[in-house]
């Protein structure tokens, strides 16, 4: 189908940028969607004079959800957060900003709608993460039947927050805590390939009212993960397993903090984040993926050495 103009919400964290990026080089125009219009600026250069433009919206908000869906053919919506606080919750930005843009989208004549979920959304999920994942799916088909939900497993890349937290942790600790003994299932997948995967769904008349779940080519167990990462990062450390209770037990004083998390100088791991833990994260080969748009997935050992070197001692052998 034929997409001139598209509104990405989120545009300018981890994943959006990438997607905004290979919108772009599809030759569509791109509004980004963001409270911080701009912290969005350097997306400019991505595309051709005038081809990607930061606009201020909240999901939080109806006027300028509407505002920013006005008169675009295609919504993307990438807005998720890790940890709550204050006005931001799971619930508000999860389902209810989710089902906001669909509805406006809806209204204002959008003809696609892709919604960013994960997998391991589930209402009966053990991590509120989770649950408000499935509750934003809901929200956003009941209100746009025609969305396509993209589900990714954890996504790597040079900003993610799974391996660059792991290999800061290592950098400060000599032991590394493995919560269920790591024997936790991934399927993590690259960055560029959610990208590419994101437009090509949005582009395909028979994507519409689909799931994709998106998972990389080998599934891996924390400990795994864990090892891949200090391989790369050169350090050797001593890996303990840690019953999920206890390990709960010690996050849980994160939950009172009063401020973001994202504000303090060391990396932290929050109680629902070792909720999640309790369930696998893989693909679960009941929805299309990577292969059904036309996407062969890259090992993310092909990404990880282009980030990961800055956590090694300095003067290590690359």
């Amino acid at each position: 189908m034929s997409i001139q103009q598209a509104t990405v919400f989120g545009g300018s964290g981890f994943i959006g940028r990438y997607v905004v990026r290979e919108l772009a080089r599809a030759g569509i125009n791109v509004r980004v969607a963001v409270r911080r219009p701009d912290q969005a600026l350097f997306l400019k250069a991505a595309g051709e004079v005038g081809q990607i433009a930061p606009i201020a919206a909240n999901v939080r908000d109806d006027a300028s959800v509407a505002a920013a869906v006005a008169g675009a053919d295609l919504v993307i919506n990438l807005v998720g957060i890790m940890f709550p606080h204050g006005a931001q919750t799971f619930d508000a930005v999860h389902r209810v900003g989710a089902g906001r843009i669909a509805a406006a989208a809806r209204d204002a004549g959008v003809s696609r709608l892709v919604h960013f979920s994960a997998i391991g959304a589930d209402k009966a999920s053990p991590a509120k993460y989770g649950r408000s994942k499935a509750a934003g799916e809901a929200a956003v088909s009941a209100a746009f039947p025609g969305a396509t939900i993209i589900r990714p497993g954890i996504v790597v890349g040079q900003e993610d927050k799974f391996f660059n937290l792991l290999a800061a942790l290592a950098r400060l600790s000599f032991v590394l805590p493995l919560p269920g003994g790591g024997m936790t299932k991934f399927q993590p997948v690259t960055v560029g390939d959610v990208a590419a995967a994101v437009v090509a769904a949005a582009t395909r008349p028979d994507s519409a009212g689909r799931i994709y779940e998106l998972g990389g080519p080998r599934v891996y167990s924390f400990k795994e993960l864990m090892e891949v990462m200090l391989a790369e990062i050169h350090r050797r450390r001593l890996l303990v397993p840690v019953p999920f209770a206890v390990a709960g037990l010690l996050a849980m004083p994160l939950d009172w903090l009063p401020v973001p998390l994202e504000w303090l100088p060391i990396p932290v791991v929050t109680r629902d984040q070792i909720a999640m833990l309790r369930v696998d994260n893989v693909a679960g080969g009941d929805y299309p993926g990577l292969g059904d748009l036309g996407i062969d997935p890259a090992p993310i050992e092909s990404v990880l050495p282009h980030y990961l070197s800055r956590y090694r001692r300095a003067g290590a052998e690359s």
